[in-house]
């Protein structure tokens, strides 16, 4: 199943890493965080551990560490605008519940 990218998404990682100048891809991964327990963490990613699989779509790598990918496998990334605000969204089939304000999850 993987990890999915809307246009929407896979358009503003790839104008973020033109901009920032590197870059391979997303790295994708979670925490323990949150009023809910877990938490989504994005960095830009430079380099791939031997260790990480790799999801490439719309031309865009997303790289997912062995521990965070049971809990991501099958999530579907999503970037838009609301409002004021702006941001990642994560359609993530695995949760089970998520705080109110769409920080964190369990599963």
């Amino acid at each position: 199943m993987g990890i999915l990218l809307t246009e929407a998404a896979a358009e503003h990682i790839r104008k973020f890493i033109a901009k920032r100048g590197k870059g391979i891809g997303l790295r994708l991964g979670v925490r323990t965080s949150g009023c809910s327990g877990m938490a989504y963490v994005l960095e830009f990613a430079d380099e791939i551990n031997a260790e990480d699989q790799v999801f490439e779509q719309r031309g865009i790598k997303v790289i997912v560490d062995p521990k965070s990918l049971i809990y991501l496998e099958g999530t579907e990334v999503d970037y838009g605008k609301e409002g004021l605000n702006e941001g990642f969204r994560f359609n993530n089939p695995n949760v089970a519940s998520q705080c109110g304000c769409g920080e964190s999850f369990s599963v």
